[in-house]
């Protein structure tokens, strides 16, 4: 399978991805039609690309009361905040698709304050902001709000932990000039 030039580095994937890789690889294009660029930026070291999408798998995908589409509001959200092209049209098209609600993809991606949340929701989301602007300004009151909206410890760890993956892969992603795959465009609108 030949792997499109996902940023603007020259690390090409390594050649032949060993079994596993092209195995997981395979199921992305029978799933999605594609393989993300984000798993072609990272297939130059099979380790660097494992821990990646363990890490993904187990924040995005992994057991929690967090609902999918709420997982990928917070990818949005924290994207907005952080510019990245990348993130921002990729998980975009998750929130249309996870959402069947192109319009609130639109608004996630612009200004989330814009967009019909829930009182939840909208606390969540100021919450994952708040971390992406300013984390070391988080005290117990902002703890607290999401408490009083029915979020559990638990839950404002998986808030937590989500907001800051994507705090970190945003700043990969920018520093590295990685591009979303054309699909992601046009996907759920």
């Amino acid at each position: 399978m030949k792997l499109p030039k996902a940023t603007a580095l020259d690390l090409p994937p390594v050649d032949p991805l060993p079994p596993e890789t092209q195995k997981y690889f395979d199921i992305c294009v029978e799933k999605l039609g594609m393989v993300p660029n984000v798993l072609t930026a990272y297939a130059f070291d099979v380790e660097k690309l494992n821990a990646f999408t363990s890490m993904y798998n187990d924040l995005m995908l992994g057991d929690s009361t967090l609902t999918k589409l709420e997982r990928e509001m917070i990818a949005v959200a924290v994207s907005s905040v952080n510019r990245c092209f990348y993130c921002l049209v990729a998980h975009g098209a998750a929130v249309r698709e996870l959402s069947g609600d192109p319009k609130l993809g639109e608004a996630l991606v612009m200004n989330y304050r814009v967009a019909p949340l829930t009182e939840k929701q909208r606390a969540m989301l100021d919450f994952a902001v708040q971390m992406s602007e300013a984390s070391y300004k988080i005290e117990d009151p902002d703890r607290e709000k999401l408490r009083k909206v029915g979020f559990t410890d638990r839950d404002i760890w998986d808030i937590a932990a989500v907001a800051s993956f994507f705090n970190m892969t945003n700043r990969m992603a920018s520093a590295i000039d990685m591009r979303p795959n054309d699909e992601y465009h046009a996907a759920a609108r």
